[in-house]
């Protein structure tokens, strides 16, 4: 993908200091980005995933729905593919953006980034492990996702949308994104994982577990038990799922997938969907799935929250475009950061197992964070 001319991104960066409500967003193994405007009022909030049962719009959802951090619908009041085509809609846009709202709301954004103690470094997660990996080995949990954040400086005169692009251009296999809301502040990611694609009654999700490093070019093929475990455990979790929402169900895999310098098992479900207009419905069931969360899913969901140390806000959520009557492209929202006060905050996890060894886990999030440091 080209770098938009300069005057492009100047309008885009000046919507991340306005009122308005944007998404700029690249599909993989496409090379047209799409930008998602909302000109007047404030993006929709959402207080339930049901409650996105026959919308249309760019999702921003948190990995835990809160007043602080709740679910965002974008309004496509604009909707542009293409540089050119993006151009001629914020040119016409340009002379409507304000400051005045921003500023209240980044004070509460830089305010909630640091309203708990930071849970970063080796140490930080060496403490956290413990907890996680006590209750797996008494058999309370069959598996539990542990994360972490890890916050960077970034160099005077950084540009989120140069680094959009050069995410663009360095992971072609994966959904890119930025997005600014004044009540979630500015997000960018690169993620693999599918949480649900289609259009009319084909539908497609998949299962994403086990993580290693590229071999270089090579893309490595042994998979130890813990990561089949780990993709056994997430697969059986969206077969289950997929059923009760769908039928004509078609899996494939699992097989070994590239994202970045990481691989990763997964498996393909394709189905025909019920209904399309419980998409919702369908979503709240599948989120969050036990590739970013765990087994049981509602005990596992409560003990992260009481006890990784931080608040994931919209890591480990989903992120794209919803349309139930035309298609659909939403991914789990992973490789991501977020970006405020000159300060990109990147979050990476992983699967805890009874068998997990805390060095290799930590080592794991440093690789996936590698992703987003890359491009900064």
């Amino acid at each position: 993908m080209n770098l938009p001319e300069q005057d492009i991104i100047q309008r885009i960066e000046s919507l991340m200091q306005s009122s308005h409500n944007f998404a700029l967003y690249r599909l993989p193994w496409t090379d047209e980005c799409i930008l998602v405007l909302q000109t007047k009022d404030e993006a929709e909030i959402l207080t339930d995933i049901t409650q996105l049962n026959g919308k249309q719009g760019f999702v921003i959802a948190p990995f835990r729905l809160s007043e602080d951090h709740p679910l965002m619908l974008i309004r496509p009041d604009i909707l542009a593919s293409g540089w050119e085509a993006i151009s001629k809609a914020l040119s016409y846009e340009e002379e409507n953006v304000t400051l005045h709202s921003v500023k209240r709301h980044f004070t509460n954004a830089k305010t909630t980034l640091y309203e708990r103690p930071l849970q970063e470094g080796l140490e930080g997660y060496r403490e956290v492990f413990t907890r996680f990996i006590t209750p797996l080995q008494k058999k309370t949990f069959q598996k539990l996702v542990l994360s972490r954040m890890e916050t960077c400086t970034l160099t005077e005169g950084f540009s989120p949308l140069r680094a959009f692009v050069k995410a663009c251009n360095s992971y072609p296999r994966m959904m890119i994104y930025l997005c600014y809301t004044p009540q979630t502040g500015t997000w960018l990611g690169s993620t693999p994982e599918i949480l649900l694609s289609g259009q009319e009654k084909n539908w497609h999700t998949v299962a994403l577990a086990g993580t290693m490093p590229m071999q270089g070019e090579v893309m490595p093929e042994e998979w130890s038990d813990k990561n089949k475990e780990e993709q056994k455990l997430v697969a059986e979790y969206v077969r289950r799922i997929v059923k009760k929402f769908g039928n004509k169900l078609e899996e494939q895999g699992p097989y070994t997938a590239r994202a970045g310098q990481l691989v990763h098992l997964k498996s393909d479900f394709r189905f025909n969907l019920k209904n399309k207009k419980s998409l919702g419905n369908l979503l709240k069931e599948l989120h969050p799935t036990p590739a970013v969360c765990g087994l049981p899913k509602e005990e596992t969901y409560r003990f992260i929250a009481e006890n990784e140390g931080y608040e994931r806000k919209y890591y480990s959520g989903f992120i794209g475009w919803l349309d139930s009557e035309g298609q659909t492209d939403l991914y789990v929202n992973l490789r991501c950061m977020e970006i405020n006060d000159g300060k990109a905050t990147l979050y990476a996890g992983g699967g805890i197992l009874p068998s997990s060894e805390m060095a290799l886990e930590y080592e794991e999030t440093k690789e996936k964070m590698k992703t987003m440091k890359n491009i900064l």
